[in-house]
């Protein structure tokens, strides 16, 4: 079984923003592999087979700082091993329009994933970092990551919003380090 999880914030006024680059890719997933979420472990769940192994999206809807509740309270119940977890989440150390496809490593100031780390016990998880960029002089990065992406992004963002599901169902299927070769360019 694998689990991949998309970070971001529950709610209307956050569904569209920079945090939320984690939540953007998981419904992009579930559209195309015509999946519905439903409500479960602190979070909307869905499932589907991918090449015979039970995969399971979830979208904590903890808020950010507390996403790692969910994503344990799932992969305890279903015994899910955090080597066959992904988590997808934004990260402004990387432009709009890049990724960066990891098997372990420490939070790097995230609070979704130090909530991850946390309740799990482990830094042994894969994530998928989606780029969304630093803020100009003068903006708060906590107001940064909450705003809207500009909309000179938002065809970047498709673009590498549709290699990052392609990233995620290469790892999903067993080839997490194919998927690294092409996708961490």
């Amino acid at each position: 079984m694998k689990l991949i999880v998309g970070l971001g914030n529950p709610g209307g006024q956050y569904a569209e923003t920079r945090h939320n680059a984690g939540f953007l890719l998981l419904d992009c997933l579930a559209e195309e592999l015509k999946l519905d979420f439903r409500p479960k472990f602190q979070g909307l769940m869905a499932e589907t087979m991918m090449e015979g192994e039970k995969v399971y999206l979830l979208k904590p809807q903890t808020f950010m700082n507390l996403s790692g509740r969910s994503i344990r309270e799932l992969a305890q119940f279903y015994k899910i091993a955090p080597e066959d977890i992904m988590v997808v989440y934004d990260d402004m150390d990387l432009p709009v329009g890049r990724l960066r496809l990891r098997s372990s490593g420490s939070a790097g100031g995230h609070n979704g994933i130090k909530s991850t780390i946390a309740e799990l016990g482990t830094e042994e998880f894969w994530r998928l970092k989606v780029g969304i960029g630093r803020p100009t002089a003068g903006w708060d990065s906590a107001r940064y990551v909450l705003a809207s992406f500009a909309k000179e992004e938002i065809p970047v963002l498709e673009e590498i919003l549709d290699k990052g599901m392609k990233a995620v169902t290469l790892w999903a299927k067993g080839d997490g380090d194919k998927a690294m070769n092409l996708y961490n360019r």
